[in-house]
């Protein structure tokens, strides 16, 4: 497919068939999604109903009307490679006609063996380990339970709007909204102190003083073994902290005792402009990835130090973390693949250059964006105007995703591979779809 073909549209926005395939999934489906979506609607006065994807090649994707989008959501960020990269696709097959699944733990695979020493040398210092899992929330789960045998001590501090996943362990550190949590507070652990996220974007020194007071506060009390943080949040609202953050909250664990570990499950792996966007400013006990780990395919890993895993070994394997689909060769191929393909293609450095120049047209545009790389906020004032350009966007064959606390901000997380030939009939699409409706 040329990198010049942009969107296509033959039919409306949803088609029939994705009509048809959208009703038929709500019979069927947890109601929570199609009672979200009658929400969504109301408040933005946008029909929500799905479009239903057929197939996809980079940064394109297809329906099941033949309607071509350009895709610059990205499978939530995870599509650091776009859609069915041919390095991967081949990988993925030969593997799955080997060897689809091993004995996890007990007996591997060589690609878990390999897939571990090539994640291992993402952190900075020698003698680094590996706990692998499927989800984002699976390498937030096991950072919580490293830092609990590492220091014996159970608490957490995680931060206002930030986003670690829907699990009951990450739940309960999720600060993007309390909502997620309220249904299930009797199921979750009480040990979690939120503080406030810098705004690198808000102007004065209070943001970093009070974020970093709270945090001092509650390691002070003495039952934290876990500062949880996001080098940039993401679903939060793509927004960046203060220069220094980072680093005071590195000084601040080592001088309390617990252990630091970035989430860098949207920020890792290229999105960000960097490799790690932690190691700018610190060296965490233990990092989280995940989404472009796999470059589409279910995998995650949380990485730490040996000081700080070493804890796991202590206790002679009665704490063990680990599921029948952990390290699946497949899985493990394809973040060999990933990573493989990430450095071939230069990506980190491209996420940096084509996020700037999609930033700077943006803002040349009027529009107030925050992010690094190719994670961008497009902060649009409110939920409701938000999810109505997002609407109109995906009518005109774009497909975005809104974000932020308050669901203000659209949100930017494209293949990295995207080609820089799309920001201008993007911006200009923007520009369409938040320009206020014509009177008739």
């Amino acid at each position: 497919m040329s990198p010049h073909a942009g969107p296509l549209l033959r039919t409306a926005v949803p088609g029939p068939r994705s009509r048809e395939l959208g009703a038929r999934l709500a019979a069927r489906e947890c109601p929570a999604f199609d009672a979200r979506r009658a929400a969504r609607g109301a408040s933005s006065g946008e029909e929500q109903a799905p479009v239903v994807f057929e197939r996809g090649e980079g940064d394109l994707v297809w329906d099941v009307d033949g309607n071509r989008y350009v895709d610059l959501v990205g499978g939530f960020g995870a599509l650091v490679l776009g859609h069915a990269p041919a390095a991967l696709t081949a990988a993925l097959v030969e593997q799955l006609g080997r060897l689809p699944l091993a004995l996890g733990d007990v007996f591997p695979s060589e690609a878990k063996v390999r897939a571990c020493e090539a994640i291992a040398a993402l952190y900075p210092v020698e003698g680094a380990r590996v706990l692998l899992g499927l989800s984002g929330a699976d390498a937030v789960t096991a950072a919580m339970k490293t830092a609990v045998l590492a220091t014996g001590r159970p608490g957490v501090v995680a931060f206002d709007g930030a986003y670690h996943g829907l699990s009951h362990g990450p739940l309960a550190a999720c600060g993007l909204s309390s909502a997620f949590r309220a249904p299930f507070a009797g199921q979750l652990g009480e040990r979690v102190t939120f503080a406030p996220y810098p705004r690198a974007d808000v102007r004065g020194a209070g943001e970093l003083d009070r974020s970093l007071s709270s945090v001092r506060a509650a390691l002070a009390a003495g039952d934290v073994g876990l500062v949880l943080v996001e080098p940039l949040l993401g679903r939060g609202g793509c927004l960046e902290p203060p220069s220094g953050f980072l680093r005071e909250l590195r000084a601040l664990c080592t001088e309390f005792g617990a252990l630091l570990a970035a989430d860098e499950i949207w920020t890792g792996l290229g999105r960000s402009g960097a490799w790690l966007a932690s190691l700018s400013e610190c060296t965490p006990d233990l990092v989280c990835l995940g989404k472009g780990l796999g470059a589409g395919y279910p995998i995650s890993a949380c990485v730490g130090s040996a000081g700080a895993m070493e804890a796991w070994g202590a206790h002679g394997g009665a704490a063990i973390h680990t599921a029948t689909h952990f390290g699946a060769p497949p899985a493990c191929e394809a973040a060999l693949v990933a990573l493989a393909e990430i450095e071939r293609l230069g990506l980190p450095a491209r996420a940096h250059s084509v996020g700037a120049a999609l930033q700077g047209a943006l803002r040349a545009a009027g529009f107030t964006v925050t992010g690094r790389g190719l994670m961008l906020g497009v902060h649009l004032g409110s939920a409701a105007r938000a999810l109505a350009v997002s609407r109109r966007l995906l009518r005109g064959g774009w497909l975005t995703l809104t974000g932020g606390v308050s669901g203000d901000v659209l949100t930017l997380s494209p293949p990295l591979t995207l080609p820089e030939a799309r920001i201008g009939p993007f911006v200009e699409a923007l520009q369409a779809a938040h320009a206020p409706p014509r009177e008739p």
